[in-house]
C-alpha cells in the first residue's frame, strides 16, 4: 500500500481491523471485491529478520478469516504465517521447504514501491 494509493483510496476514517496500512473504508471495498471470488489484504513488516504480519481474507462479501496477526517476538503456529494461512485460503500451495508466500513470488522484491516499477 503505497502512500499515493492510501490517499487515493481512504475516506478518512482510521483503518479497521488492526492493520497498519489498511485504508479507512478500504474494507468494504474489499468485500465487494470479494463478491467475484475471494481477495486477500496482507501486511508484513520486517527488519533484520524481526518483524510482523497481518492478514485477513474476504469472500462472498464477509471476512471468512482473521484478522490474523503476529507481533514481533511471537512464532508463527504449527499451520504457518498469517500470510501463508491467507494464501492457502486463496488456493496457493507451497512445496517444502518453501511457504505460500515464496510460491506465490511475493519474495521477489523487499518494498512495495519496488512492484510498481
Amino acid at each position: 500500500m503505497t502512500d499515493e494509493l492510501f490517499d487515493a483510496v481512504t475516506d478518512g476514517t482510521e483503518g479497521p481491523l488492526g492493520f497498519w496500512r489498511l485504508p479507512g473504508g478500504f474494507d468494504q471495498r474489499l468485500a465487494e471485491w470479494s463478491a467475484a471470488g475471494a481477495v486477500a489484504y496482507v501486511e508484513a513488516e520486517y527488519f533484520g529478520g524481526v518483524g510482523e504480519q497481518r492478514a485477513a481474507v474476504w469472500a462472498e462479501g464477509a471476512v471468512v478469516l482473521g484478522p490474523l496477526q503476529v507481533r514481533e517476538g511471537q512464532s508463527f503456529g504449527p499451520a504457518g504465517s498469517p500470510i501463508s494461512l491467507a494464501l492457502r485460503r486463496l488456493g496457493a500451495v507451497a512445496d517444502p521447504p518453501a511457504d505460500e508466500f515464496v510460491a506465490v513470488g511475493l519474495n521477489r522484491h523487499r518494498h512495495s514501491e519496488d512492484w510498481l516499477g
